[in-house]
């Protein structure tokens, strides 16, 4: 996989690893938090050796993000290097996006040769959601990049016989584990087969090896849940999105079955049908422990799946948007902020600057005046007016999934060449007793996209993101494909001889149909261009068939006509903007994206008049306020570098605190101001610690800490309120 001493670098590899470095990179300077969440445990861990160790979302040490750390420590020596900023936490993601490029290069090339390993590079720099999860600060690319090393090492491993190499590769599998727990497992049975179809040696020593990787595996994915479990839960902080303070049931529970039974408890979870009207609606990331729903989620799933604005400016029948911008409902009010666009192609009235009216309440509204999950689905995930299904617009579970409209613009593509690619790979398999080192990696690369596929057809909570994780098997197939497919038409390879062709056709039909529903938004020109140029070059392999030049000039054709469209997608975050929390491609996200430099939209803001009031207020207590949940809490932990706490973790549902554990807090002059919901009912992990606030404090003269009026329509339509209290113990 080295490349040979006294060779050139490849001239067409290096230009498609500046295409997917401008693709990754161009813009995110204009980013201002990124993915405010974890943007905000960078500054907390860039504070101390303990917050770093813990992945701490705020400076006190009072709570972690709901991910292990490992991606955070490489955030964190960015923003340590470079100041934190959007683009420094994002950078690192970007950059793993052109190494998994190289990576793909150096990991098919051997085998396959220079075409496919070029192709397949190419393939995965136009991924359309490699792109947009690599333009944010969001783990999976750095993830992808981490398992292709680990791939890397397998192989070498395996061309050298050499056993270190196979450990080490079982070993990187354990350090994506500590990135996003199970998740990295989804290569586990890839790496498993390709070891036991090539590796040399008695079945008793394979065994043996193999046993030995496992528990190489295990020990290093085990590693950091047992650093933090010898500690007292006392001396640390709690582990966010947990239910017992543990990184081992965060691993098998909320990053684990949760994701494939989905979030909810005893009825749908978030991957599923939308809820009807009066239904309550399930957390995206955990419910309350009364099973109600955060403001976090409700807003996330407003945006997505009971406001799809549709293509021509309609909406839904539920939620009916007016030409001003304004709603009407036929069931209840939708949010007032301002912060959901109007339908209109070019956003036109999307604001630049949320209002700043001062008076949002809690999930999710920040207490600036601006809801910082507000707008966080464009366009629920699918075409203009179409539901996407699913709290987050993922599509219905079922074999066809990754084909239906919500999740095909971002993966798929190439789903039906790849199923072409795969017949001519391995059409040589009845004819010889034992596999060539072509048909082994074949196998490899399916038992890495079929295992991936499984779950994202049945999984019930996911975000589209996710799906990166089958981009390298998608492009080292098609890559590979490709080529065994042209040299079976060229060698005129009996029935094979008509893969390519056959492989073009079909495919080609497939983005003619992930297009149609974009016709209004981006032109026919796309579907009609796409569609004559692929049944033209199909009918050269048919009707040109010995004209070898004409030919191979048209397998070539043929390819950029098929990555065209994902090549357009892919380029949909720069043209339209991010989503750094939820991050998709596609045209849809015109008017949605969530630039947030420059006064961006997505309404991250530090109220600083509560700010100033706070600080001069202080009278030595270690935190300047708590509040519910994450998304109040991360501005002010960014721009101010000083601890804000989040009670109830990243969605208010966290049962970190009891009424015994705060009365402590306060006696310790830890806490004295406290900016919750008013009412009956809170969120922070327990309805009695807000109620324990409310009777021993004294409510804030709202004049002296807030401007605009009192209230702003919450989530679907509630009224919500912050107040700011101060213990009066």
């Amino acid at each position: 996989m080295r490349l040979e001493q006294g060779r050139r670098l490849d001239g067409l590899l290096i230009g498609i690893a500046l295409l997917a470095a401008f693709l990754n990179i161009f813009n995110i300077w204009q980013e201002q938090y990124a993915n405010a969440y974890y943007t905000a445990a960078v500054t907390s861990m860039l504070q101390s050796w303990h917050n770093f160790f813990y992945a701490s979302l705020d400076p006190a040490g009072y709570v972690t993000v709901d991910k292990p750390p490992v991606t955070f420590w490489v955030q964190t020596v960015f923003a340590y290097i470079f100041g934190v900023h959007g683009w420094s936490v994002i950078l690192p993601q970007a950059l793993a996006g052109v190494g998994s490029v190289l990576l793909m290069y150096i990991l098919v090339k051997p085998t396959f040769g220079k075409t496919a390993a070029r192709l397949a590079g190419l393939i995965i720099a136009c991924t359309p959601v490699a792109v947009a999860v690599s333009r944010t600060n969001n783990i999976d690319s750095l993830l992808v990049f981490t398992l292709l090393v680990a791939a890397w090492m397998l192989f070498r491993g395996i061309r050298e016989q050499k056993l270190p190499w196979l450990l080490g590769a079982f070993a990187m599998i354990g350090v994506g584990f500590n990135m996003k727990m199970l998740q990295a497992y989804m290569v586990v049975p890839a790496f498993y087969l390709l070891y036991l179809l090539a590796f040399k040696g008695a079945w008793k020593k394979k065994l043996a090896v193999l046993a030995a990787a496992t528990v190489v595996l295990a020990g290093v994915s085990a590693s950091y849940a047992v650093a933090v479990e010898l500690v007292p839960q006392k001396n640390r902080p709690y582990i966010g999105g947990s239910k017992t303070n543990s990184v081992l049931e965060l691993a098998l529970g909320y990053n684990g079955i949760q994701r494939l039974k989905g979030m909810g408890r005893g009825g749908m979870g978030p991957g599923g049908a939308a809820p009807e009207q009066g239904q309550r609606q399930p957390a995206a990331e955990g419910i309350r422990d009364d099973g109600t729903s955060t403001g976090r989620q409700q807003n996330e799933y407003s945006m997505s799946s009971r406001q799809q604005i549709q293509q021509d400016g309609s909406s839904t029948p539920e939620q009916r948007l007016q030409q001003d911008g304004s709603y009407t409902s036929n069931q209840q009010q939708a949010p007032q902020a301002g912060n959901i666009p109007n339908g209109q192609q070019d956003g036109a009235n999307m604001p630049e600057q949320p209002p700043q009216d001062g008076n949002n309440g809690p999930g999710g509204f920040a207490p600036g005046g601006n809801n910082s999950r507000q707008g966080q689905m464009p366009g629920g995930g699918g075409p203009p007016g179409q539901g996407g299904g699913g709290m987050f617009g993922t599509g219905q579970p079922g074999p066809l999934r990754l084909f239906q409209s919500a999740l095909s613009g971002q993966i798929s593509w190439l789903l039906p060449f790849v199923a072409f690619a795969c017949a001519g790979l391995l059409a040589g398999l009845r004819r010889r007793r034992e596999l060539t080192d072509k048909e082994k990696e074949t196998l490899f690369w399916l038992a890495w996209l079929i295992p991936g596929m499984v779950f994202f057809s049945v999984a019930g909570f996911f975000h589209h993101y996710y799906l990166i994780m089958l981009a390298p098997p998608i492009a080292a197939l098609a890559g590979a494909g490709w080529v065994a497919l042209w040299n079976q038409y060229r060698d005129r390879e009996g029935w094979q001889k008509w893969l390519l062709p056959a492989a073009i056709l079909v495919t080609t039909a497939f983005q003619l149909y992930i297009l149609q529903p974009y016709q209004k938004q981006i032109g026919a020109g796309w579907s009609v261009g796409i569609g004559a140029a692929g049944l033209g070059v199909a009918l050269v392999f048919v009707l040109a068939s010995k004209k070898q030049k004409l030919t191979a000039m048209a397998a070539m054709a043929g390819m950029l006509v098929l990555l065209a469209a994902p090549l357009y997608w892919s380029a949909t975050p720069l043209l339209y903007g991010d989503n750094s929390s939820l991050p998709q491609a596609g045209p849809e996200q015109q008017g949605f994206g969530q630039r947030q430099g420059g006064g961006g939209w997505q309404g991250l803001s530090v109220n600083d008049k509560l700010l100033e009031y706070v600080t001069r207020n202080n009278t030595g207590e270690t935190i300047l306020f708590a509040t519910t949940e994450a998304s109040t809490a991360e501005a002010y932990i960014i721009e101010t570098g000083k601890a804000v706490i989040a009670m109830g973790g990243f969605s208010g549902s966290d049962p970190i605190l009891t009424v015994e554990k705060l009365q402590q807090m306060v006696a310790d002059k830890e806490v004295k101001y406290f900016l919750i919901p008013s009412g009956s009912g809170g969120r922070g992990g327990s309805s009695e610690v807000t109620e324990w606030i409310r009777a021993n404090s004294t409510e804030v003269p709202r004049e002296d800490w807030q401007t605009g009026s009192s209230q702003s329509s919450g989530p679907m339509g509630r009224e919500n309120e912050n107040v700011l209290y101060e213990v009066t113990l």
